[in-house]
């Protein structure tokens, strides 16, 4: 047998060793017996391969040729077969564990099997059971798991092959299920090229998740002793970012159907991430349905459920969502946030996206949250298009985000500062709760989403059609009866054709009494669908009382002399396809009437041409200039109108304005100006809604 060991090695000196420490070296070595219980016979045989070597190295001429063979190519040593066994265990002394293991594996193995009982047998057991586990250890020094792991499973064969030594083969397995963690980690940090390899960590992972009883950790498991519920959830943090989305799609859903409500949770954020990322609005929808099944403990869901219905452009429900919400601190940071409620909203949802949900992710790395390039996304304007179809909901929603770099409303100590449209007012990253609050137990809210609105609609599809069927089946019977004269005849064909009428008259009965009647239940959620075509407004109740009451002197309100304050509805646009000169009437109508009713001059009465949501948000703003003792006199002139995005049920201009603004106080005195040079650029936004177009948004510093 050939080692792949130098005489140096063996004794455990370098090449440049004097005789001294040749012989120094020598003595320790034979002082350092190997005590794992070798046989007598095996440690003579080192003992005496030791002794040669140090005669060959302290000789000077043995010590000369020697070296010499070395420079001549020559490697490794040649033993005799009763020796084998002694080099081997040498190998592995001189820090070649593994050399050594697969040495001694391969010998263990035929046609080199050793004799059943015999000395060698035992001895070579016991080396490839050490130097399998220094192998590993060396191994998982380099962090090569997935190697180390290698060896201890063919360590672990090897002893189950020659059925000895159990308490060392148990040790093995010990060191191979403490391992499992470091083998997953290995594996899923791996290139998404070695496809393989990622396929194998993610079985392991499941496999380790399922015998640990779920991501909480319910069972009793061989995993227990070596990694408790803490250390287990600091790994599944560390392991996280290592898989891509659609892997932590399978996996959580995978184990939320064993029981998992965590998974659950995990899963919903996951379908968000993706639906998000990659522009599939559909996943969203399925990350709703899974949230409103869960029930865990501290979990604040309605916040959460209202950054998905602002994806899907479901305003109004949105804001419902979240003054339903049970956290007392999110209501009043929403309530009292100085700029506009929708603004507050989509600020809350771009910071839970960035922070909760497109986190941890190995192939989804968003440098910024826009969400109005994801309104803007002609596919999400199509999906949500279907919706509104299917569920009679109108008013799409688009460009939101770019609210958040501009206040229609100034707050006090902002009154002398001219806004700067290039910088955002807001601090984002100190909101009270950027990712929603999870403490207290919710209520569960129902609500219609547009696959129950499709079932409705068929049921009523299905009433009107069965109705028109009793009709034709009454005339027909009718008809028979009259031209087969069919009373004077038979009686038994009489009874048996009035108890078919009664039939289909009862089945008529049946089907209006199950449209009409309906508990008390679900009226409540078909009104709380209704609240948009309702046009009920979430924020501003009761202003047009507080407006009249505490609207000021007017004998006091300075007017311009360059803007004539005249106040008319508007006229309607019924046209499907609208022309430019007639959106800019609509806009004209809105900033005049605006102007008038924030100088206090007229009542704001646009409900034919302006949705009532952006009405109301007007009445926000001059409620809270009569709390501050201001009105404003603004001059604006439309210069430039230009198209920008047309659907059927969608309009979007970008008009530039000329625009001058002053705030004056009760008494008349002027304490701010502000006019944008050599203009302010505005983007409105148009919806059909009831038959015509009304304005529905508008976003200033575009």
């Amino acid at each position: 047998m050939e080692l792949p060991l130098d005489h140096f090695r063996l004794i455990g000196v370098s090449p440049s060793a004097t005789s001294e420490e040749i012989l120094r070296a020598f003595q320790l070595r034979l002082d350092k017996t190997p005590d794992e219980g070798f046989t007598y016979e095996v440690l003579s045989q080192r003992s005496e391969l030791l002794r040669l070597t140090a005669d060959l190295l302290t000789d000077p001429d043995s010590r000369r040729e020697y070296e010499n063979l070395l420079l001549n190519g020559a490697s490794g040593l040649d033993l005799p077969s009763n020796r084998e066994v002694a080099g081997l265990i040498l190998l592995w002394e001189s820090g070649s564990p593994k050399e050594a293991f697969k040495i001694t594996r391969k010998a263990l193995q035929p046609p080199q099997t050793p004799a059943l009982g015999s000395s060698r047998e035992s001895d070579l057991t016991l080396l490839a059971a050490l130097t399998s586990r220094d192998a590993a250890i060396r191994e998982q020094d380099q962090r090569s798991y997935s190697n180390a792991a290698d060896f201890l499973q063919e360590g672990i064969q090897l002893l189950q092959r020659m059925g000895k030594l159990g308490e060392l083969r148990k040790t093995l397995e010990e060191d191979l299920v403490s391992l499992l963690p470091f083998r997953i980690l290995d594996l899923l940090s791996r290139d998404l090229n070695e496809y393989d390899s990622h396929k194998k960590g993610i079985s392991m992972l499941e496999n380790l998740i399922v015998k640990r009883g779920g991501l909480e950790g319910k069972n009793k498991s061989e995993y227990s002793d070596y990694l408790n519920q803490q250390e287990f959830e600091s790994f599944f943090q560390q392991i996280k970012p290592f898989l891509t989305v659609q892997d932590q799609i399978d996996l959580f859903l995978e184990l939320q159907k064993r029981g998992s409500s965590e998974a659950g949770f995990l899963a919903f954020l996951s379908l968000t991430a993706i639906g998000f990322a990659r522009r599939k609005p559909e996943k969203l929808f399925e990350a709703r349905k899974i949230l409103k099944k869960l029930n865990l403990s501290g979990l604040d869901s309605m916040p959460l459920i209202g950054c998905l219905d602002l994806l899907l452009a479901d305003v109004e429900q949105s804001s419902a969502r979240f003054l339903s919400s049970s956290d007392e601190k999110l209501r009043d940071w929403l309530n009292n946030y100085p700029g506009e409620k929708l603004e507050a909203i989509c600020i809350f949802c771009k910071n839970w996206l960035e922070n909760d949900v497109l986190v941890g992710y190995r192939d989804i790395d968003l440098k910024e949250i826009d969400l109005d390039s994801w309104f803007e996304d002609s596919e999400i304007q199509e999906f949500i298009q279907q919706i509104e179809k299917k569920s009679n909901r109108t008013g799409l929603r688009s460009g939101l985000q770019n609210q958040l770099n501009f206040k229609s409303q100034e707050s006090p100590k902002d009154l002398n500062t001219e806004a700067d449209l290039n910088s955002d007012n807001l601090e984002e990253g100190r909101l009270p709760f950027p990712g929603g609050v999870r403490e207290d137990d919710q209520e569960v809210f129902e609500e219609n989403i547009y696959t129950d609105e499709i079932i409705k609609n068929k049921s009523i599809e299905l009433y009107k059609f069965a109705i028109e069927k009793i009709a034709e089946l009454k005339f027909v019977f009718g008809e028979v009866l009259e031209n087969n004269k069919i009373f004077n005849k038979s009686p038994y064909l009489t009874y048996l054709y009035a108890f078919l009428i009664l039939f289909a008259f009862g089945l008529g009965v049946g089907l209006i009494r199950n449209n009409l009647m309906k508990s008390p239940q679900e009226k409540e959620i078909i009104d709380n669908s209704l609240v948009i075509q309702e046009n009920k407004n979430l924020f501003g109740k009761g202003l047009n009382q507080d407006d009249k009451r505490e609207a000021p002197d007017k004998s006091k309100i300075i007017v311009s002399d360059t803007l004539e304050k005249i106040s008319f509805s508007g006229k309607e646009i019924i046209t499907a396809s609208p022309s430019l000169d007639q959106i800019k009437y609509l806009i004209n109508t809105w900033l005049v009437n605006k102007s008038n009713f924030l100088a206090g001059t007229s009542e704001i009465n646009l409900s034919k041409i302006v949705q009532n949501d952006l009405i109301n948000r007007l009445k926000e703003e001059r409620q809270l200039d009569i709390q501050k003792g201001i009105y404003k006199n603004i001059n604006t002139n439309i210069e430039k109108i230009v198209l920008l995005t047309q659907t059927a049920s969608r309009i979007a201009v970008s008009v530039d304005l000329k625009y001058t603004e002053k705030i004056y106080r009760k008494d008349g005195e002027l304490i701010n100006e502000t006019t944008f040079t050599p203009f302010l650029k505005v983007k409105y936004i148009l919806g059909f809604s009831n038959n015509s177009w009304k304005l529905v948004d508008y976003i200033s510093g575009v």
